[in-house]
């Protein structure tokens, strides 16, 4: 067997592990950060349950950018169930904000001073069903992911129904490129996009399937175990290779090696509260109640994770009951998205 630092010169995330002592806290008062955008000089944008987009500077300083015409009062709790809730965000080629509305159950596109609209909201004359991630590709197409269609939303976990889906918009207009998902949830490209990845969050579970030049999904399969021993929610691919998985509610952040192993990097779980709540997971019993006593205390329902700074080597975790960003070092740069080549300067807004 090779030794730890063989080991750690063949992959970075051999035998490391996330220093608490060292976690730093960007951004205040945020409200339900589950996604978060990282641009190239140094700005973070993330979701916010007011109805819009929190933009937090390179100084620290940040502000509420809320979709116009949208009023937001209540909890995220509340607002699951009626109202305008952004989740999956990313950016378009215009460097404009796609919403994912977890609320509206719509995809919406939102300028960076707050002018909102709603692009889709059904498909074939139905409902989309429960809106969750969104994901721009370097060809300028936009991937992305329905929970479930049923009613109440809910349902999906107890029932592990598999009619989540993924979506596809591109010039031939909107169309599902592949369906049959147990909890859809988000989405990501490997470094030369010929895989898409989906996490499947009732199924516990990440599956990929091969892109196909006109946007079509084929050889479908699990990716790495076929239980990953927790919810996966958010995951990022770092230059490595390695998947970083935020597994929610469990609330650890592991990695997927290339060759398949599972490390844990960061553990901030509950052991008793994640066994009653497995218990319930495994009988379809599970209530609010039981997954809100499982939220950690670093990125409450650890939701999310996106790699930023100059090198990429700033980890920033989202939460959904989180009211900041807390952040640390990686040994290995993450794989940069599309924008992060755009300078920021550089975008505009449409009118």
């Amino acid at each position: 067997m090779l030794d730890l630092s063989t080991r750690s010169r063949i992959n970075p995330l051999y035998g490391w592990q996330v220093d608490r002592s060292r976690i730093r806290n960007i951004g205040v008062d945020l409200q339900r950060p589950e996604c978060i955008l990282a641009e190239s000089d140094g700005t973070l944008w993330t979701a916010d349950a007011r109805g819009g987009v929190v933009r937090i500077n390179p100084d620290g300083s940040q502000q509420l950018i809320a979709q116009k015409g949208v009023s937001n009062s209540g909890s995220a709790e509340d607002l699951i169930l009626g109202g305008t809730l952004p989740n999956g965000i990313a950016f378009d080629a215009n460097g404009d904000i796609l919403i994912a509305n977890f609320g509206t159950d719509a995809i919406e596109l939102m300028t960076r001073d707050g002018r909102s609209r709603t692009l889709y909201d059904s498909i074939d004359g139905v409902p989309l069903g429960k809106m969750n991630f969104i994901l721009s590709d370097s060809r300028e197409r936009i991937w992305f992911t329905v929970t479930t269609r049923a009613q109440p939303w809910t349902r999906s976990i107890n029932e592990k129904l598999a009619d989540g889906y993924v979506g596809l918009i591109d010039k031939r207009g909107l169309r599902i490129v592949a369906d049959g998902f147990v909890g859809t949830n988000e989405i990501r490209l490997d470094a030369n996009e010929e895989w898409l990845y989906v996490v499947e969050s009732n199924a516990r579970r990440i599956s990929r399937l091969r892109v196909q030049a006109d946007g079509s999904l084929r050889n479908r399969e699990v990716y790495g175990p076929s239980d990953l021993g927790g919810t996966p929610d958010g995951f990022a691919f770092d230059s490595h290779g390695n998947l970083w998985i935020t597994l929610i509610l469990a609330e650890r952040l592991i990695a997927l090696t290339p060759q398949g192993e599972v490390l844990t990097l960061l553990d901030d779980g509950k052991p008793e509260q994640i066994e009653i709540y497995d218990r319930h997971f495994a009988a379809g019993t599970v209530t609010p109640d039981l997954m809100g006593a499982c939220a950690g205390t670093l990125a409450p329902m650890m939701a999310s994770l996106t790699f930023g700074g100059p090198d990429l080597r700033t980890v920033y975790l989202g939460s959904l009951k989180g009211t900041t960003l807390p952040s640390f070092r990686s040994p290995v740069a993450g794989l940069a998205l599309p924008h992060w080549q755009r300078p920021a300067r550089a975008y505009g807004t449409r009118p």
